[in-house]
């Protein structure tokens, strides 16, 4: 007789792997069935890939400019096949250590595609053909990068992150970007540090458009510096064949019909969520760009939950698909979600990092706060400069009336880590009072969050008093 499961989940990247081990914490019967590779996107094609290669970029460019530190290294040079060696070793030991998880919570694993042919059955095809049977069904089936419909995109030499990232390193000269968005800018960031011609385009008119404003232009200017071509208000209109380059036309704001050459083209425009095949003709999920939820991770479909980033209007972020693979499985306990899931941190890998949580200046207006943003420059910052960072800032945005933090941007050495300790504060509601009674550690890139609020008052020590008009003293 068939295993009767609890919990089947189809998936097993960040929100597939963590709802099967918080099932059996829960003490469910859980199964995880998995076609490309448990870890899912973040683990073997995202984050820990690209993060791995950044170290390593960041380090070769630390050294090439090291002699005004003090470091005499000559004849530097690097070899990409060695750095994707290591890389891989990262994503192996990690996906192991997620495998290894999976079976000490009792978890079962089916390696094959997974899909749902009839209420409370999914079939596993892999090596073999399986039907399970369960309660409940999960889908955490991630995303997978977009193909925009631009003549010539399926020309040798256009790639996605995905491709970028795998099997054999690619020998890149001049690499061309369209999108400048998180995958864009990191990768734009790691080929740049290398040395390696890099162009950005752009529609919007700064990278990062969807972040404050200032971290956009900030990061257009730093990139320029290190060498990158940074086009916004561009659009791609085609790609050519020209001998052994890529013809990349497009129209920019500024300068109208433009032509750039690349030996490469990475398609970094965003993921869309990867649906084909998962069910069967007759059971249609509602869909909008991803699988409409309700909030209990419910689909329209009875019995069929769905969490990540194949969820509509979902952050393609890997620890939101965690937090609601935590929450879904809580409900499905019958108990309260633990996490908050309307405070979500945002993290960039550039250097400096960039990180926010929470309402920019901009943001908070239009919900009818009155807003008092407070600021911290890390460019005479004493952990920046002996670390050699350039432009950065730490930047507040509170409610005038209560003084409650709403919101925080950062771009500076470890933000990423930094924005944990204020989402933590916005969590808990936290005022601009009360965030002034902490001791920030020296030298430490966190005295930038206790100068931006000690700003607040007007009262920060390392930042000079703004001189008045004599209008302004006038009056």
């Amino acid at each position: 007789m068939a295993t009767m499961y609890d919990l089947i989940v189809i998936g097993g990247g960040p929100g597939g792997y963590t709802s099967a081990i918080r099932g059996a914490q829960e003490g469910f019967k859980v199964a995880l069935v998995d076609a490309r590779g448990l870890g899912g996107t973040c683990l073997n094609r995202g984050c820990i890939p690209t993060k791995s290669i950044l170290h390593v970029a960041n380090l070769y460019r630390s050294l090439a400019q090291g002699e005004e530190m003090g470091i005499i290294a000559k004849d530097i040079s690097y070899d990409m096949s060695k750095i994707h060696a290591k890389k891989d070793e990262i994503v192996t030991k990690l996906r192991d250590g997620v495998a290894g998880l999976l079976k000490a919570n009792g978890v079962d694993t089916f390696k094959g595609f997974g899909s749902i042919p009839a209420p409370g059955k999914v079939k596993v095809v892999g090596e073999d053909e399986q039907l399970l049977e369960g309660k409940r069904i999960l889908l955490a089936v991630g995303a997978v990068p977009m193909i925009p419909p631009i003549p010539g995109i399926d020309l040798p030499g256009v790639i996605t992150s995905d491709a970028l990232l795998e099997g054999t390193p690619k020998e890149i000269k001049h690499l061309l970007i369209i999108g400048g968005g998180v995958i864009g800018v990191e990768v734009a960031s790691i080929y740049a540090s290398f040395g390696i011609k890099v162009t950005i385009i752009e529609a919007a008119d700064r990278p990062l458009p969807l972040l404050d404003s200032e971290i956009g232009r900030s990061l257009a200017m730093l990139l320029e510096k290190r060498g990158a071509k940074v086009y916004t208000g561009t659009t791609v209109k085609k790609i050519e064949q020209s001998g052994n380059q890529l013809a990349v036309n497009c129209y920019s704001d500024k300068a109208g019909e433009v032509t750039l050459e690349a030996d490469t083209v990475l398609l970094a425009i965003g993921r869309l969520p990867l649906l084909e095949g998962i069910m069967r003709e007759g059971m249609e999920l509602k869909t909008n760009r991803g699988i409409v939820v309700n909030d209990r991770f419910e689909t329209n479909i009875p019995g069929i939950y769905a969490v990540g980033d194949c969820v509509s209007g979902t952050p393609q972020l890997a620890h939101v698909a965690h937090a609601q693979a935590v929450s879904a499985v809580c409900i499905m306990a019958g108990k309260q979600p633990e996490v908050d899931l309307s405070l979500i941190p945002n993290c960039i890998y550039t250097e400096p990092e960039i990180a926010s949580i929470g309402l920019t200046a901009d943001a908070a207006k239009k919900k009818g706060y009155a807003v008092k943003t407070s600021k911290y420059l890390m460019s005479s910052h004493g952990k920046s400069m002996l670390e050699g960072l350039d432009r950065g800032f730490v930047k507040l945005v509170f409610d005038t009336e209560s003084e409650i933090l709403l919101g925080a941007q950062l771009m500076c050495g470890r933000a990423t880590d930094l924005i944990g300790e204020l989402t933590a504060a916005i969590v808990s509601k936290a005022t601009a009072s009360q965030l002034a009674r902490q001791i920030h550690p020296h030298p430490s890139f966190s005295e930038g969050i206790g100068e931006a609020v000690e700003n607040f008052f007007g009262k920060a020590i390392h930042i000079a008093p703004q001189r008045l008009s004599r209008k302004q003293q006038e009056s």
